[in-house]
């Protein structure tokens, strides 16, 4: 017989496997790996000690070899940093910066200049806190002595429809390599007298005033119309989707107007990883490539790269913290009451509870996504072409059953003007979404109207094509 009490490890026992401890650490302080004298100051992977200075280096140098080796930026372009206030973005700024300085060994040779979009009205702030939110903000910017732009999420109701069409890319065959390029940059600051010493980014031009007269927030219609456009979301992914959309059109319109070749996002490791499985939750598998990769070229004429996507979020908290990087923290999305989390917030809580008892959980979800390739996501023609996310549509060759939940039912009479007439613009993961964004009227002005010209081609096209059809 078994000992019913448990108290002797029978059935009644506690049958759950014990959770794995970690060793206790030693008591003696441990030496640097890298300089082998200096006290190590934080381990950032098991048997990684770095003293403070060796950990600079290395942060500094893991910086510049990510945009070394993969050799997209070229010299003297301009590139816009998408700063949010976080930490990674702000680490990120902080890295240009002393890339940019006198003392660089290898100075980094682009002009930067930095964006933020204000977000304060979706996160529920009072006008009060969003005014203290852009101060500290504005004061971070101006620290940084770059040019740089504030532009707030209501603005994305005013863009052009042109935003949801690819530009024409710079580069191409006959443009110079990227050596050729580094070579006559450097041959032109000797012929200048060295003068391309001085840091280009510093020039205020692209500042935007910030006279005493100027309303630092608009208008409350215009805030009334956004918050119209996300309490109409009918779930909390639908509104992280909405705002990421949002955001990103905002920044490259403005790199459009500006002239910026380049946008530098600060996304981690850590993000990168949660995003990964975030959108292969939401059906995004076929672009994982360029939602997650170190660049993003589905916009054609502005470039997006992701030059922190090799530091963990343990390793960003611990430079911001010893080497004194301000940040500024916003609250979260808002959601309505008794209402599920987004599928956002569920792998992060699922990845980031997991790697606290796994720690190679976010490296290996990171090593995953770089064997994925981008070719799924490239569109041949304007008709191949998602109409939000701009990725190649992945429903031809679908089985009806497979893209069934994607279907909205079509009201008679309603044509164009109606949310079925915009699925077959969709791919699968935007589909999902675009279900769940409430009535065609609470969309983005400039998302209905594009979506309506494509629709009015299309329509002339099979008009076209039953035309020649009749005739042979």
């Amino acid at each position: 017989m078994c000992d019913a009490a448990g108290d002797g490890g029978g059935c009644g026992a506690d049958t759950e496997p014990p959770r794995r401890r970690r060793a206790p650490g030693d008591s003696h302080p441990r030496t640097c790996m890298k300089c082998g004298q200096g006290t190590a100051a934080l381990v950032i992977r098991v048997g990684d000690p770095f003293c403070r200075g060796c950990f600079r280096e290395y942060f500094v140098h893991k910086f510049r070899a990510m945009l070394g080796k993969n050799r997209v930026i070229f010299p003297g372009e301009k590139v816009l940093l998408a700063v949010s206030g976080g930490p990674a973005s702000s680490a990120m700024v902080r890295q240009v910066q002393e890339g940019l300085s006198r003392e660089a060994a290898k100075r980094l040779r682009f002009v930067p200049g930095l964006v933020y979009v204000e977000e304060g009205a979706v996160r529920r702030q009072s006008p009060e806190q969003r005014e203290q939110t852009l101060a500290q903000m504005e004061t971070l910017l101006q620290a940084t002595g770059f040019p740089y732009h504030v532009i707030h999420l209501e603005e994305a109701l005013e863009l052009p429809p042109s935003i949801l069409q690819p530009g024409p890319e710079h580069s191409g065959p006959s443009g110079p390599s990227y050596k050729e390029a580094v070579d006559s940059f450097i041959q032109q600051q000797r012929q200048d007298g060295d003068s391309g010493t001085s840091l280009p980014g510093h020039s205020t031009q692209d500042t935007p005033a910030g006279s005493p007269a100027t309303p630092r927030l608009p208008d409350a219609a215009q805030t009334r119309e956004l918050l119209r456009s996300f309490e109409a979301a009918g779930t909390a992914t639908a509104r992280e989707e909405l705002l990421q959309m949002l955001r990103t059109h905002l920044i490259m319109q403005l790199a459009r107007d500006r002239g910026y070749a380049k946008v530098m996002m600060g996304e981690s490791l850590t993000r990168v990883a949660i995003k990964l499985l975030t959108n292969l939750s939401l059906g995004r598998g076929a672009f994982l490539a360029v939602d997650t990769g170190f660049t993003d070229q589905r916009h054609g004429d502005v470039m997006v790269v992701r030059p922190m996507r090799d530091y963990t979020a343990k390793e960003i908290a611990f430079y911001n913290r010893f080497f004194s990087v301000p940040t500024v923290s916003v609250p979260p999305l808002f959601t309505k009451r008794r209402e599920k989390p987004s599928i956002h917030q569920l792998v992060e809580r699922f990845l980031l509870g997991l790697q606290e008892e796994f720690p190679s959980t976010i490296s290996t979800v990171y090593r995953t996504g770089e064997k994925l390739s981008p070719e799924p996501a490239k569109a041949s023609s304007e008709s191949q072409r998602c109409l939000l996310c701009l990725c190649g549509l992945d429903t031809d060759g679908e089985e009806e059953l497979a893209l069934e939940p994607t279907l909205i039912l079509e009201k008679p009479g309603e044509g164009a003007e109606s949310k079925a007439a915009y699925i077959p613009l969709l791919c699968y993961s935007c589909r999902l979404t675009f279900k769940e964004l409430g009535p065609l009227a609470t969309l983005p002005a400039y998302v209905r109207a594009e979506g309506q010209r494509r629709i009015r081609r299309a329509e002339m096209e099979q008009n076209q094509e039953n035309q020649e059809s009749g005739k042979s």
